[in-house]
């Protein structure tokens, strides 16, 4: 178990850049490169800035994607360092989950009992019930897991995929240091390592819809991308409409080295293709216990998130999509 183990990580207990030219001309097609180029120095500016006025200890990888998704690799911060990556493995742990359900073993509707034992505080909303005892489907376990970051839904996700297990998919999806941490239940585990170049390659897969099945990628993607998620760090200061672009998942703990705030996502184009994929993971950090959108890291992300979203790779009108707007039901 790594020395840096925190209190909330013990859940299972308790391409070289390239510029595609269409039809155009090498002159009509400059001023858009130049474009995509200087939108990466600003992301990097940014992100440099963001690091040295907060602190600690930064690992980072941060890519954009063109029309062809060809990818450039903007940040690369120490980006092979394995860290504990806490509430962003739940994303390693649904992938898991999903991967079983594209090889038939089970279903999103299959339905387990949800008992007391099950329950943990911290993020989510099933310790809110007070009473437990209702038959949750898989669907439903994976959207609180992803939507909430729900601490009791990693045990609910080790009832239909044992610890061992999900380190073989994980280890058979090519993933070398993404692992959750098993004990001696073998349905409970520690949330595990990960580094910000293996996420982001998770990220990438699942965004194109290679992960899994492109109907398992559509479903976690569904999620990660709901307005009601996360929204302190890199979604926080924009509108409803851009939030929807943007797929995410945060972590946040502490260990021995300090305070960890991580955030991990994928921004769409108008195409509906991945344009930009980040994993930043900050540890050794000040400012304990405060776990809102005001810890100086968290504040980082969203000044971070701003500018990746401002410096998108263009995507070409031929390509662009309609994507619907969000509209409020009042019921009834």
């Amino acid at each position: 178990m790594s020395a840096n183990l925190s209190r909330r990580s013990a859940l299972g207990l308790g391409a070289a850049a390239a510029t595609v030219v269409g039809m155009g001309t090498p002159a009509a097609a400059a001023p858009a490169a130049a474009a995509s180029a200087a939108g990466r120095a600003t992301i990097k500016q940014v992100y440099d800035a963001q690091k040295a006025k907060v602190g600690g200890l930064w690992h980072t990888h941060i890519a954009t994607a063109d029309a062809a998704g060809v990818r450039t690799t903007v940040v690369e911060d120490d980006a092979d360092h394995v860290t504990q990556g806490y509430s962003v493995q739940k994303l390693a742990v649904a992938t898991a989950v999903m991967d079983k359900i594209d090889r038939g073993q089970l279903t999103l509707g299959t339905r387990i009992t949800m008992t007391q034992a099950d329950i943990l505080s911290g993020s989510g909303i099933y310790h809110l019930h007070t009473v437990w005892g209702d038959d949750i489907t898989v669907a439903n376990f994976l959207t609180a897991l992803l939507l909430v970051s729900d601490n009791s839904a990693v045990r609910l996700c080790g009832r239909v995929c044992p610890a061992s297990e999900i380190n073989q998919i994980l280890a058979n999806k090519g993933f070398v240091n993404t692992r959750v941490e098993p004990v001696a239940n073998p349905n409970r585990f520690y949330l595990g390592t990960t580094t910000p170049r293996e996420m982001h390659d998770l990220l990438w897969r699942l965004g194109n819809r290679t992960l899994l099945s492109t109907s398992s990628c559509n479903f976690l993607l569904g999620i990660t991308r709901w307005i009601n998620g996360y929204h302190d760090g890199v979604r926080r200061v924009m509108s409803s409409n851009e939030r929807k672009m943007i797929a995410t998942k945060y972590g946040a703990d502490f260990n021995t080295l300090g305070e960890s705030r991580h955030e991990v996502g994928i921004i769409f184009g108008a195409d509906e293709k991945p344009k930009l994929t980040y994993a930043m993971f900050a540890e050794g950090l000040g400012n304990g216990d405060n776990y809102g959108a005001t810890h100086p890291a968290v504040e980082a992300h969203a000044v971070i998130g701003r500018a990746l979203y401002d410096n998108l790779p263009a995507t070409p009108a031929a390509l662009r999509k309609s994507t619907p707007d969000f509209v409020p039901n009042h019921g009834g």
